[in-house]
């Protein structure tokens, strides 16, 4: 996995109380182009992207890449979880250099309100501080996200700072399973 680092890339599939965080596959394909293009989901990252251009962008057997985890309720797809270095032109890190692993999810309207988002990150970060103990992971979220923010705060992540981004005021936070120093 050379995005975060030294890990052995796919892991088995992670197994929480209710979902399955695997790989993505063929079947998945149109469970992914719904989460994409949903109007909900793209309210706060810049909007929907038009349904025939990702169809069309989509390959048969949806991209598998380190660090990209579907959720999978009962066979289905609900959403996706990220994990990928935060790029050091982009503002907002806790490392001088940045690059930092940086925590990312979407999730399908109708998994919203039931726990399954805090319940999938939790078990990705459980997983990786056990691939990279002691990183720190971060989280950016818009400040007009409740739902994304009250999940960044059930997840154990502290702010760092605010700043002005993408025309909206972004939250930006860190998480570490390592006992701060200092």
């Amino acid at each position: 996995m050379t995005e975060l680092g030294p890990v052995a890339w796919p892991p088995a599939p992670i197994r929480t109380e209710r979902l399955v965080l695997r790989e993505p596959e063929a079947r998945d394909r149109a469970a992914l182009i719904d989460l994409f293009t949903s109007p909900e989901v793209g309210t706060y990252i810049g909007g929907p992207r038009p349904r025939d251009e990702f169809e069309r962008a989509v390959p048969e057997v949806p991209r598998r890449r380190p660090g990209l985890f579907v959720a999978d309720l009962d066979g289905a797809v609900i959403g996706i979880i990220t994990l990928d270095r935060r790029d050091a032109e982009r503002p907002g890190h806790v490392r001088p250099g940045g690059g930092e692993a940086e925590l990312g999810y979407m999730f399908l309207p109708e998994a919203w309100g039931r726990g399954y988002a805090a319940e999938a990150c939790a078990a990705v970060l459980d997983w990786f501080t056990g691939a990279l103990p002691s990183e720190p992971v971060v989280l950016c979220t818009q400040t007009a996200n409740d739902r994304s923010m009250r999940l960044a705060a059930k997840l154990g992540f502290t702010e760092v700072e605010r700043f002005e981004e993408f025309g909206a005021e972004q939250w930006f936070g860190v998480w570490s399973s390592a006992t701060p120093s200092g």
